[in-house]
């Protein structure tokens, strides 16, 4: 069969990140009792209320196919969201209900993007980023954020890189790093973007995580709301990973477009799981702060955990579920490091490799246990570092 080579190079020919993290499940599979703190999957699972509402839905016959756009409350409802969050007047029109955030990514990409078109994003990044560009066409091009200037891009990397781009993907709070990008970063990046006429993509599936500063979306800043798309997920704000509820909001004229594309790919999202989104984001914020509690508590685990030793190193997470841990020291490469502990102590973290050049040397730990096993792990981790050097 000849396939395209669009598919056959998503991954650009060589790794998609995710080759430890399978092998754990493998290794689980086969009946060993691995440790995971590989992806963001919350140890909690979806709220029994949720899911009631979910089940009332279905028995009540949302079963059937929904509008394709989403069902008008819960547009209404994440436009209410975003209005009060960021300052920025939304509206049902500016919002369009996809599966999980992952589909909302790839639907701003195919509106952004022509064949052969570059598009920017930050180096460390989630794993699946550069293959989304590539799955519609397009040309990723990372530009590195180092742990020096806590993960933050600079104007001179980013300006430098964009001459010629289309596109520029951002992340805050970020995956993997728990960067929240400052308010002069944001402004940097705006005018950048203003200056090269980038087309900004903002994941903000985060934004309930943050632990220092605040989550400011770039859409609120001055110019930026007609040139921005936001990305944004029921999966880490209500722990419904698995309902795959997400939505895109941009501009009218431009959404009016991608309604297109969604027709001609998912043609909707399950009526009766988008009624449980709407259930749940009337819990309000309190509930999504009972969500994101565990993740601040276990932030002060790792830093408790590290003291007194200099061989592991923590970047600071400002937000997001997880941390950055640099084993430099070891003289091991992440990918090196995560399969050597997965083999000889059965603690499965995932490699800074899978996250770009600028996580090279680091690991990621997802914050997705219960405090107890996390905190054993983590002093699992520095002794295992310590028999290394």
């Amino acid at each position: 069969m000849r396939l395209s080579k669009t598919i056959t190079h998503i991954t650009g020919g060589g790794s998609d990140g995710w080759e430890l993290f399978v092998k754990a499940r493998k290794m689980i599979a086969e009946g060993h009792k691995v440790t995971e703190l590989t992806i963001g999957e919350h140890d909690i699972k979806t709220d029994t209320r949720i899911l009631e509402a979910m089940h009332a839905a279905a028995l009540g016959g949302a079963t059937g196919y929904a509008m394709v756009p989403g069902i008008d409350a819960l547009r209404d409802a994440v436009a209410t969201r975003l209005t009060t969050r960021t300052g920025v007047p939304t509206a049902l029109e500016n919002v369009l209900i996809t599966a999980g955030g992952q589909a909302a990514l790839f639907a701003a990409f195919r509106a952004a993007l022509d064949e052969g078109d570059t598009a920017l994003f930050i180096d460390p990044y989630y794993a699946t980023y550069p293959g989304t560009i590539r799955s519609v066409g397009g040309v990723p091009k990372a530009v590195q954020a180092s742990a020096d200037n806590g993960f933050q891009p600079t104007f001179e990397a980013l300006d430098a890189a964009a001459r010629g781009a289309k596109a520029l993907l951002i992340n805050s709070p970020n995956n993997p790093t728990g960067a929240v990008y400052s308010r002069d970063t944001l402004e940097m990046i705006a005018t950048v973007a203003k200056a090269h006429d980038l087309i900004v993509i903002s994941d903000e599936v985060y934004d309930t995580q943050v632990w220092e500063g605040e989550h400011i979306s770039i859409r609120a800043l001055d110019g930026m709301a007609e040139r921005t798309f936001v990305v944004g997920s029921m999966s880490k704000s209500h722990a419904m990973t698995g309902s795959r509820v997400g939505w895109l909001v941009g501009p009218e004229g431009a959404m009016e477009h991608v309604l297109n594309l969604l027709t001609n790919t998912n043609y909707g999202v399950a009526g009766f799981t988008q009624q449980a989104a709407l259930f749940a984001l009337g819990l309000g914020e309190g509930f999504e702060e009972e969500i994101a509690a565990p993740f601040k508590r276990r932030r002060a685990l790792v830093q408790k955990a590290l003291e007194g030793q200099n061989l592991v190193r923590l970047s600071p997470p400002s937000g997001a579920m997880y941390v950055v841990l640099d084993i430099r020291a070891t003289g091991l490469s992440g990918d090196a490091f995560a399969d050597k502990l997965l083999m000889e102590r059965h603690i499965a973290v995932m490699p800074g490799e899978s996250f770009g050049q600028a996580g090279a040397g680091h690991i990621r730990v997802a914050m997705t246990i219960p405090d107890a096993p996390f905190e054993a792990a983590l002093k699992e981790i520095v002794d295992f570092t310590a028999g290394l050097v």
